[in-house]
């Protein structure tokens, strides 16, 4: 099955996220399929960019996005 999830960067206490579509047995930063957007949490207020085309396709296409990742579609205005 495909999820769409963060995938960790930055430095200690310094954390930055991509959003990535994966195939569910990948490691959390591991291989992935597409980067679909990117997540801030350090900024103030936290920065949310989404590819909203291709955020949109693989929801169509039967994408499962994690708890995480649909909230931030919602506060981003992307629904199934």
């Amino acid at each position: 099955m495909v999820k769409i999830r963060l995938k960790r960067m930055g430095q200690k206490k310094a954390p930055f996220y991509r959003v990535v579509v994966a195939d569910e047995r990948a490691p959390r930063d591991g291989k992935f399929i597409a980067e679909i957007g990117t997540y801030d949490p350090t900024k103030e207020p936290s920065v949310i960019k989404f590819d909203e085309e291709a955020a949109k396709t693989w929801l169509a296409n039967g994408a499962q996005p994690t708890e995480t990742v649909a909230k931030l579609l919602k506060i981003a205005g992307i629904e199934k």
